[in-house]
């Protein structure tokens, strides 16, 4: 855009260049001018003559005024030439300041009225591209990888294309065949382990695991293979190993962030559990978190599903009818996972301590944060279930509602 109006701009300057040098040139002197100077000399000699017959009394008085206003008729028809001359190089300026302020006016204008705008904006002239060309490129890949299944960089970006798509099986295989580009770089190697975690449920344990333990043995400071690892570890209630897992990764976090506060409170949460046993409590009090299990499944209504994207943060926690507003457990996720199984116990207590099992009964809901936050915001959609006892299990929480 920048290199066409600085070339249009050099174009009507060019123009403007050309035309104005003799519009504004001072007109040269006509050949006729020494000759119209003898003729005032005449004029001149002729009015002194007819003078001074007058004075001799060789000519009359009414004859001499007759004579003289010969003359003077003469002379002004031989003087008004010059005049008009010099009036008629006035419109000669004129036209030439017009020209220098309409010309590039009138080029301004006439590109705004015939001329296409949008191929100035460089916003309007980027391509657009949907999501049947994203599938489009992604099949061309598949494509070219059947005739070059050794190009490892093309399995690497067909497994993140996949990814993104949110095709998680067809990803993890990708990754699977990506070889040693995935097997030498510990952020792939994490990454390849949470699409194959996905693909299978949300399941950590097996082979997802071993990709974490692989990632951590190149980069034991790998932020995501810590996560995960800390998940794992978490999932097989290993809650001391997981809390010594997330303290590692907390200082990568800036200090007093919403993840770093999340993270902190993560791992204050898995060493507490991980004490209990030694506390004097007996050990089924300390193990046994079946009481307290809430599980079931969320849903998104039909009705309000052309709201919401794929990428839209979804939250469900469980909160304590009577009591602290504060959640006592919690997970997130994306609408894109819906349906979402979900499943919380004492082992996910959050609020100073308190578990499910401490209260008679629970309130469930599910909420689609349009502005990422788990603070309700107007657009959001939610659906809650009201006075669930712990222990609960299979329950339907369906998305049907909208925040005014």
């Amino acid at each position: 855009m920048t290199s066409f109006i600085l070339f249009a701009a050099l174009l009507v300057i060019a123009v403007v260049a050309l035309l104005l040098p003799p519009l504004l040139r001072a007109p040269r002197p006509s050949g006729g001018a020494d000759q119209r100077e003898a003729n005032l000399a005449i004029f001149r000699d002729q009015l002194a003559e007819i003078e001074r017959e007058r004075d001799n009394g060789s000519l009359a008085e009414a004859d001499f005024e007759q004579a003289n206003n010969e003359l003077q008729r003469r002379l002004l028809e031989e003087v008004q030439p010059d005049a008009r001359a010099q009036h008629e190089t006035r419109p000669g300026r004129k036209t030439a300041l017009a020209l220098l302020l309409v010309l590039p006016l009138a080029a301004a204008g006439g590109y705004a009225l015939l001329g296409n705008q949008a191929a100035l904006d460089p916003l309007q002239r980027q391509a657009r591209i949907t999501p049947q060309q994203i599938e489009g490129m992604v099949n061309g890949l598949v494509e070219k990888l059947k005739e070059n299944p050794d190009d490892s960089k093309g399995w690497l970006m067909l497994a993140r294309s996949y990814k993104v798509l949110e095709r998680f099986p067809e990803a993890a295989e990708a990754y699977g065949r990506a070889g040693a580009l995935v097997d030498e770089d510990p952020e792939l190697l994490a990454d390849y382990a949470e699409v194959l975690s996905r693909s299978q449920g949300g399941k950590l344990q097996g082979k997802p695991t071993e990709l974490v333990e692989r990632a951590l043995k190149i980069d034991p400071n790998a932020p995501q293979a810590l996560l995960l690892a800390g998940a794992a570890a978490s999932d097989r209630q290993q809650f001391a190993l997981a809390a010594d897992y997330w303290a590692r990764l907390l200082p990568q976090f800036e200090p007093g962030s919403d993840e770093a506060k999340a993270l902190a409170a993560a791992v204050e949460r898995a060493r507490e559990i991980a004490a209990q046993p030694a506390s004097g409590k007996p050990a089924d009090q300390a193990t046994n978190a079946s009481d307290g299990v809430v599980s079931g499944e969320v849903t998104l209504s039909g009705e309000v599903a052309g709201q919401a994207r794929p990428d839209d943060v979804l939250f469900v926690f469980a909160r304590a009818e009577e009591g602290p507003r504060m959640p006592l457990a919690a997970t997130r996720a994306r609408v894109g996972d819906l349906p979402l199984r979900f499943r919380f116990d004492d082992s996910m207590a959050l609020a100073g301590g308190k578990k499910l099992s401490d209260f008679e009964t629970v309130s469930i809901e599910a909420r689609v944060a349009k502005a990422g936050k788990a603070q309700s915001s107007s657009g959001d959609l939610f659906g809650t279930l009201s006075g669930v006892k712990p222990g609960s299990q299979g329950l339907r929480l369906l998305i049907d509602q909208v925040q005014p």
